[in-house]
């Protein structure tokens, strides 16, 4: 089957901010080792081919004449960005790519990502309607989150495309706006479940095995819950646990509120650079003290993470508003300890795979740690258990049991009028 992926981020680093981005890498990489005809239409690196062929998956980079005027990433410059590719992106993908398939008798699926490609699907559909091909496609949008929502004519994108989002928190509050999405949650990519590095681990628990190691990484922003976090080690400080955080919020205005408020609670801060790899990252954790909080202020890659969310004893990744929750998941795949929210996280089983939290209190956190640190063997079991939760949201697993029955369910439902039956 040939899939199109239009979606703003992308595997550059011009093209990555998010989450998107990891998603869009492991979903694309899934279904090309999978043995689908798989393209990616993204704002990707102005400087780099406008076409390639990696990992068997063939990268459209789009948007670089704009691009070259905003380098400082994929969403300088948003709104010119969607309007350049709504308007010239949908006839290159038709004439280039979709007719020939199609026109061969083939089937085609597109699956668009957030608002910007929104005016982009509905460019698609008129060409595809207009040349008497429609039938031949299924066409799924995507709502990761509710950035941009105010913005969508959600009539007209109903009509166009079949709406989907990632969590049945996310299904519930579309509905809220007229909306019925389907659920078709986020993967793992492969790398997530590579061994970690246990070097980097054992020195971590070794280094800080007097203090209670927790972690922390998502966007500085009000949603992730890092007011409540700062204060829960305010109160784990005075209650004597000697807690160490390590955070990393990247940029942005919020963040200086954050740090500022730790602060005023009485919380040491040191800010800390980390080079690429468990080495570089253990390293910067070098000479301490009685540091409360080490702001990581530079990127942690993949094995870094893993290798972190390992070594600590419970990874705070509860938000107020998480539309699904990957970090969470991520520490599971990890074999760390995952405190999550209660909003997106539809993986997450209290007690039996994680820690959930419900609330904003620091005490609701510091009770359900300290029963989980009084019996080791539960502690074990929730790990074990995570981790198994983790396998069976694997991209492949995700593809197979969810997105591939939809796209054929969808497809079916299409071609079949609906009929509507009589109250009497």
């Amino acid at each position: 089957m040939q899939f199109q992926i239009l979606s703003f981020e992308g595997p550059d680093p011009y093209s990555r901010a998010g989450g998107l981005c990891t998603r869009i890498e492991g979903l694309t990489e899934a279904l090309a080792e999978n043995g689908h005809d798989v393209h990616l239409w993204f704002v990707g690196d102005p400087e780099a081919p406008a076409t390639e062929t990696r990992d068997n998956v063939h990268l459209h980079r789009w948007c670089q004449g704009v691009s070259r005027l905003q380098p400082d990433g994929v969403y300088a410059g948003e709104f010119e960005k969607e309007a350049d590719y709504a308007s010239t992106m949908p006839p290159r993908l038709f004439d280039e790519v979709l007719r020939p398939t199609l026109e061969s008798g083939e089937h085609a699926v597109v699956l668009a990502e957030e608002w910007q490609t929104v005016r982009a699907v509905l460019h698609l559909d008129r060409l595809l309607r207009e040349s008497g091909l429609r039938d031949r496609v299924t066409i799924l949008w995507n709502a990761n989150n509710t950035f941009g929502f105010e913005s969508i004519d959600w009539c007209a994108l109903a009509s166009a495309a079949r709406i989907t989002t990632v969590s049945r928190y996310m299904k519930h509050r579309m509905r809220r706006l007229g909306v019925e999405a389907l659920v078709i949650p986020n993967g793992l990519a492969a790398d997530a479940f590579e061994p970690v590095d246990w070097e980097g681990v054992v020195g971590l628990r070794l280094r800080f095995q007097d203090r209670l190691l927790l972690t922390k990484m998502a966007r500085w922003d009000p949603d992730k819950a890092w007011l409540s976090t700062v204060e829960t080690a305010a109160v784990l400080k005075q209650r004597g646990w000697r807690p160490l955080l390590i955070a990393r919020g990247g940029g942005g205005e919020y963040g200086r509120v954050v740090l500022n408020t730790a602060r005023e609670l009485g919380l040491e801060i040191e800010d800390r650079r980390a080079e690429p790899g468990p080495t570089g990252l253990v390293d910067a954790l070098q000479n301490i003290g009685d540091v409360d909080i080490v702001n990581l202020d530079s990127h942690v890659d993949p094995e870094a993470r893993r290798m972190l969310f390992r070594a600590s004893d419970a990874v705070l990744a509860n938000s107020s508003h998480e539309p699904f929750g990957l970090v969470g998941l991520e520490t599971m795949a990890a074999g760390g300890i995952a405190c999550t929210g209660c909003s997106g996280e539809d993986y997450a089983v209290p007690g039996q795979n994680a820690l959930v939290l419900e609330t904003g209190d620091p005490l609701e956190f510091i009770g359900l740690y300290e029963r989980l640190h009084d019996k080791p063997e539960e502690r074990q079991a929730l790990q074990q258990a995570g981790r198994s939760t983790a396998q069976s949201y694997a991209w492949p697993e995700v593809i197979d049991r969810v997105l591939l029955p939809r796209v054929r369910l969808t497809s079916s439902m299409r071609r079949v009028p609906r009929t509507v039956k009589s109250a009497a």
